[in-house]
């Protein structure tokens, strides 16, 4: 029998709740373009920096910067281990927030 998840066993790298944001939103797409993510989290672009450099330091994501023409692009992506971390993070908050069922305490 599996022990089930507490509230503890939750990632609190991604569960703070700027980075949560910033986890979702990659979690959607292929990348992101850091003007893209500055404006959905509506976070100043030094903290995104910080939380974005965090999730970097912990394999997260990737960060690209490049150039279209010259004007200078960052490219932000969840890695493998950024996306499975993410999906074990919804499935434990899942379990955490799903009524018992009957019989269940």
């Amino acid at each position: 029998m599996t022990t089930p998840p507490r509230w503890q066993d939750l990632d609190r790298l991604i569960h703070e709740p700027a980075r949560l944001m910033i986890v979702t939103l990659l979690y959607a797409v292929e990348e992101a373009d850091f003007l893209y993510l500055l404006h959905e989290t509506g976070l100043t672009k030094g903290n995104l920096s910080t939380h974005l450099g965090k999730l970097e330091e912990a394999g997260y994501v990737r960060i690209t910067k490049t150039f279209r023409g010259k004007i200078p692009r960052t490219l932000v992506a969840l890695t493998p281990e950024g996306r499975q971390a993410f999906e074990t993070y919804r499935q434990r908050l899942s379990h955490l927030i799903r009524p018992p069922r009957q019989g269940e305490s």
